[in-house]
């Protein structure tokens, strides 16, 4: 699996492109990304962008992507409502209005994402941040792509946002934590190169003393 980190400024969400065709979240800013990712290739190529959950900071670049490149929009179906919504999507924390995106694909737990003849991303429910939050698991590899469920060094995801659990998030880490994870993308911050297990048992320890 070929993964390029596609930041569009310092501070944003994380974008990662998967194989030259898949976009894990967009970030804030979309000219800037439009540009990092023709670095890379042609925004023709680009056929599907993956949205781990609702929040402004991880969507609002995607209604100029989808213009520029044609790709088709997946969310998981608890969080497909909530990407327009200016609550659901905190873009009011932004000072923004949600941006208008109408998902085509609505995932569910176990659904599955076809790379090449061997590789496959895997659809994991992991509510809590949001209602529909996901990350990506990629067993060959042993990659996942966690959004804003867990971060390095024992981070995770706020619950207080609307649609936010504390219980349901410290659930969903746990069910990470039982995962083979060699590498660790997350939404913000650092990848974790090897041994992710290991950050993600310091974000379920840490997670269980907030409920």
């Amino acid at each position: 699996m070929k993964v390029i980190q596609c930041n569009a400024t310092t501070n944003d969400a994380n974008s990662y492109l998967i194989n030259d065709s898949i976009l894990i979240d967009t970030g804030l800013n979309g000219e800037r990304l439009a540009r990092e990712i023709e670095s890379h290739i042609d925004l023709n190529q680009l056929e599907l962008i993956i949205l781990t959950h609702c929040h402004y900071d991880h969507t609002a670049a995607v209604p100029l992507l989808v213009e520029l490149s044609g790709a088709k929009v997946g969310v998981h179906r608890a969080d497909g409502a909530m990407l327009a919504d200016d609550m659901g999507s905190v873009s009011t924390f932004f000072g923004q209005k949600a941006p208008a995106i109408e998902p085509d694909i609505l995932y569910e737990d176990g659904d599955m994402i076809k790379l090449d003849e061997i590789e496959a991303l895997q659809i994991i429910h992991t509510p809590g941040h949001t209602p529909g939050g996901i990350c990506l698991y990629e067993p060959f590899s042993k990659s996942l792509f966690s959004g804003d469920t867990v971060f390095a060094s024992g981070g995770f995801g706020r619950t207080d946002f609307e649609g936010g659990s504390a219980r349901q998030l410290t659930e969903s880490i746990e069910k990470l934590a039982e995962i083979d994870v060699e590498t660790l993308y997350p939404g913000h911050g650092p990848v974790i190169k090897s041994d992710a297990n290991r950050q993600i048992q310091l974000s379920m320890r840490a997670s269980r003393t907030i409920w």
